[in-house]
């Protein structure tokens, strides 16, 4: 079984991709970046408000291919400014404190938007036999 999920941001149809794959038991979150529906970018500079944004419309993603925040197993943040990572770990622990997955601060040399600071993307498993 193969589900393709879209959050429908303008660039999924452009560059040929979905905001999440599930096949079987495995989900893949893409890179998400913090942005609206018309795909402008939100919250610029704010690294803490776009961490949010961007694990709200992951959340989204896990709901509409069957699964939750809970199923997550490892989570990328992908940030311009790693000294900022209290910031999105802020944010991260709102929603994982108890889930704990595996986490990376990955530092890069810019997005293909300059208002995004941050993206964020998950691997998820769901135990399908509990």
């Amino acid at each position: 079984m193969r589900k393709l999920i879209s959050s429908g941001r303008p660039w999924e149809e452009m560059a040929g991709y979905s905001r999440a794959v599930r096949v079987g038991n495995m989900i893949e979150i893409g890179l998400t970046s913090p942005s609206a529906p018309d795909g402008s970018i939100l919250h610029e500079g704010d690294v803490y408000r776009q961490t949010q944004l961007s694990l709200k419309i992951i959340g989204q993603a896990l709901e509409e291919a069957g699964a939750s925040y809970g199923d997550v197993i490892k989570t990328n943040i992908m940030m311009l400014d790693t000294t900022e990572w209290a910031d999105a770990a802020k944010a991260h622990a709102e929603v994982f404190k108890d889930i704990r997955p595996a986490l990376s601060f990955v530092g890069v040399s810019g997005f293909f938007d300059p208002a995004i600071h941050v993206e964020v993307e998950v691997t998820a498993y769901m135990d399908l036999d509990n």
